[in-house]
């Protein structure tokens, strides 16, 4: 019998990017592949070396897994790579980063199916 859960994760999975997705350009050097994306935000409290708590909000981008390819290969996200957004006739562009020693992104499902991209905004182009 396959897992109900997994199969159900699937499907709302799939409905996330059909129904609240936009598409995004993800870029790695000269390489770029457009994916599906839905925007979100993680709030991170680090501490200093001298005991400051420091919040850092980031845009979030998840994306299925198996849509980030470059070069005809399923890569995962590394920090230094770029998120272009374009919303009305602007394009935000975001670089992948966390704060501290976070990782620059995480899996967001127990199925290892959606990435939660961690990102700043870095420019914006007309």
């Amino acid at each position: 019998m396959a897992d109900l859960l997994e199969h159900g994760a699937a499907w709302l999975e799939g409905m996330r990017k059909a129904h609240a997705s936009r598409p995004v350009l993800y870029e790695r050097g000269a390489a770029s592949v457009e994916v599906q994306a839905t925007v979100g935000r993680t709030l991170f409290e680090v501490t200093d070396d001298y005991g400051v708590v420091q919040r850092t909000e980031s845009r979030d981008f998840l994306i299925l897994a198996a849509d980030l390819t470059l070069g005809g290969a399923a890569v995962l996200p590394e920090r230094g790579d770029r998120v272009r957004e374009t919303q009305d006739g602007r394009t935000y562009v975001y670089e992948v980063m966390a704060p501290g020693k976070e990782p620059p992104w995480r899996f967001s499902d127990a199925y290892r199916r959606t990435l939660r991209v961690h990102t700043k905004q870095v420019a914006v182009e007309a």
